[in-house]
C-alpha cells in the first residue's frame, strides 16, 4: 500500500522541522495562534510541539523576531524560573532564514473572559485570574542578573531597560498612526499622561502582554505563559496596568462582556504582592490608552483593506470607552 503523502501547512518549513525533531506527521496551523505564524507538529515519539516561524518574505523584526522569543524562554529556564513559573520549554530552534523555533505543547486552554465566550465553570475565571496575579508576581521577582545571564547564554541580546517615558513614547506612536476620527479624545489623554510621567522603579523582566488570554490553564491551574512577542526589561507596573484592563468588561462595549465574578484590580494587586504600587493610576491609564491604540490600529487595517474583518466595525464604542476611562483615572476617578 502506498504511504499517504504528508500535507503541510508550509511544506518547506515542515520538512525543516521534521529534520530537526524527527517524526513524519504534518505541520498543522494552530487554531487560535494569532501572533505570527504558529503551528503544531508531532515528533517521532508522539510528543506535540508548537512551532513559531518568521513569515516567508518578512524580516525577523518586532513581533516576527521569533528567535528573540525563544531566547527569553531559554533564559528563564537557565535562571531556574521553570521550576516555579509555568513556562513552555524550548525544544529546537533554527537561525537559518526564515527562522523558527519549537517549544513543548503544554496542556490546557486560554480564555479571556471579558472578550470571549467561554465554557468555564462558575468561579474558574476568577480563580484563573487570581492564579495569574500570583504568576506575575513570581515573574517580576526573578533576579534580573540571572535573566540577563540566561539571555547571553541562549545567544540573545540583553536590551536596554525601558522606563515609563519610553513606554508612553512607543504607544503614542501607535496611537498617532490611527486616523484622528477613530480616536476622539486621545490627544487630551496623551497630554495628561505626558504631564505626569512617573519616576521609573528598578527594572524587571516585563512580559508586555500579560493577561489570561496568554496563560494556558487546566481548570484553574496555570500550565504555560505564552506569546512573548513584546517582552522587555522595564517597569513592572507596565504589566500590572495592562493586566488590570481585562478585569472590566464594561471597557469593551459592543465587543466584550461584564463578568461579575472577576476580581478587582485592587484584589489582584494584593495577590501580586504589592497592594499600592506608586503612581499605579498612571499605569492603569496607560494600559487603557494602549488598548485603544491597538483597537484603532486594527480598525484602520480593516477599513484600508489590509486585513478584512467586519467585526472590527464594532470597535469605535470600545475605543471611546477606553479613552474616557483613562482620562477619568488621571483626573482622580476610579475608572
Amino acid at each position: 500500500m502506498t504511504k499517504p503523502a504528508v500535507v503541510d501547512a508550509d511544506p518547506e518549513l515542515g520538512a525543516r522541522v521534521r529534520a530537526e525533531l524527527g517524526g513524519s506527521g504534518p505541520l498543522r496551523t494552530l487554531e487560535g495562534g494569532r501572533s505570527g505564524l504558529t503551528y503544531r507538529v508531532t515528533d517521532a515519539v508522539g510528543n506535540d510541539h508548537v512551532v513559531k516561524a518568521v513569515p516567508p518574505g518578512r524580516r525577523a523584526v518586532g513581533r516576527n523576531d521569533v528567535l528573540r522569543q525563544s531566547h527569553v524562554l531559554s533564559a528563564l529556564a537557565a535562571a531556574g524560573a521553570g521550576q516555579g513559573l509555568p513556562l513552555p520549554a524550548v525544544t529546537a530552534r533554527s537561525e537559518a532564514q526564515p527562522a523558527w523555533f519549537a517549544m513543548e505543547c503544554a496542556a490546557g486552554t486560554a480564555a479571556e473572559p471579558v472578550l470571549e465566550e467561554h465554557p468555564l465553570p462558575p468561579g474558574v475565571a476568577r480563580e484563573r485570574m487570581v492564579a495569574a496575579a500570583r504568576v506575575l508576581g513570581e515573574l517580576h521577582a526573578l533576579p534580573l542578573a540571572g535573566v540577563e545571564a540566561g539571555l547571553r547564554s541562549a545567544g540573545g541580546e540583553v536590551p536596554e531597560p525601558l522606563g515609563p517615558a519610553d513606554e508612553l513614547a512607543r504607544w503614542t506612536k501607535t496611537m498617532h498612526a490611527v486616523p484622528e476620527e477613530l480616536r476622539s479624545g486621545s490627544e487630551a489623554l496623551l497630554s495628561a499622561l505626558r504631564a505626569a510621567v512617573p519616576v521609573a522603579v528598578d527594572p524587571v523582566l516585563v512580559h508586555g502582554d500579560f493577561r489570561l488570554g496568554n496563560l494556558l490553564c487546566v481548570g484553574a491551574e496555570p500550565t504555560a505563559l505564552v506569546d512573548w512577542e513584546i517582552w522587555s526589561l522595564g517597569d513592572p507596573r507596565v504589566d500590572l496596568g495592562w493586566f488590570g484592563v481585562f478585569t472590566d468588561g464594561a471597557l469593551f462595549p459592543g465587543v466584550g462582556r461584564v463578568v461579575a465574578e472577576l476580581p478587582s484590580e485592587a484584589e489582584l494587586l494584593a495577590v501580586y504582592g504589592n497592594p499600592e504600587p506608586p503612581d499605579h493610576a498612571w499605569f492603569r491609564a496607560l494600559g487603557r490608552m494602549k488598548m485603544a491604540a491597538i483597537m484603532g490600529h486594527n480598525l484602520k487595517r480593516h477599513r484600508e483593506g489590509v486585513h478584512h474583518d467586519p467585526v472590527q466595525e464594532q470597535l469605535p464604542a470600545t475605543i471611546d470607552a477606553l479613552i474616557v476611562s483613562g482620562r477619568s483615572i488621571l483626573e482622580g476617578g476610579s475608572r
